[in-house]
């Protein structure tokens, strides 16, 4: 959920190669939201896997359940997405978008943007772990290990019914074979009220949640220059909502 904010994921980038990985996977939407949506893309493009968002989807198609705020950022980020240096270049980024794949199955690893029943949309929130029915449903379809994104709060869900937020455990859960669904956060818009960018290392051992400052007003400031971003879209950075 990087949500267009280039000074978020410029920070994150820049980590990522402090720690030397060697693999960047994008659980989807790359855009929306934010005020910089063609570099964004462009900066996906480089990454071994970016999954299909919702609001990749939103600009590509009609858009299906959204605000009255996030729609017209919807319009917003299609004519940006309409300019460019040439057409190849304009073309590049929709066939990128176009071509994004709703899930990477990788046997016990699965990466979706929204769950592992529906990939795209489906919001699996902390609260979620008290509907034990539609929590049952989730883990049936994942073999061992679910990565996902679209509600922006970090955190892992257990078989046994928990939510657990990185703090729970210091930022570095140990993987021990337990299936598990885990919610990487989002670099450009947190909305678990903490501003910093999230993201999550993953190795064989464990999966570690990773908190960045970044120059957020920058980011506010640009989305309050474009009268066609709600102002609340930059307000909600500083809030981490």
């Amino acid at each position: 959920d990087v949500h267009s904010n280039l000074e978020a994921l410029n920070v994150v980038l820049e980590d990522i190669r402090d720690q030397e990985i060697n693999e960047i996977y994008c659980l989807g939407d790359v855009i929306g939201y934010g005020p910089n949506p063609r570099e964004c893309l462009d900066k996906a493009t480089k990454f071994q896997a970016c999954i299909l968002g919702n609001h990749d989807q939103a600009a590509m198609f009609d858009p299906d359940g959204f605000n009255p705020v996030a729609l017209r950022a919807v319009y917003w980020t299609r004519e940006q997405l309409e300019q460019g240096n040439n057409s190849e270049q304009i073309n590049r980024r929709w066939d990128f978008l176009g071509e994004m794949p709703r899930t990477r199955d990788e046997q016990t690893h699965l990466f979706v943007h929204g769950s592992p029943r529906e990939p795209t949309n489906e919001y699996v929130f902390p609260e979620d772990v008290y509907n034990q029915k539609k929590m049952q449903a989730l883990f049936d379809r994942i073999e061992l290990y679910c990565f996902q994104g679209h509600t922006h709060i970090p955190g892992v869900f257990t078989r046994s019914g928990d939510f657990l937020s990185p703090e729970e455990f210091d930022f570095e859960y140990r993987l021990a074979g337990d299936k598990l669904m885990i919610n990487v956060g989002s670099v450009g818009q947190p909305r678990d009220g903490d501003a910093r960018a999230c993201y999550a290392i993953l190795t064989d051992q464990a999966v570690q949640f990773r908190r960045l400052e970044y120059p957020l007003e920058e980011t506010i400031n640009k989305i309050y220059q474009e009268s066609s971003l709600d102002n609340m879209l930059g307000d909600r950075l500083r809030e981490g909502r």
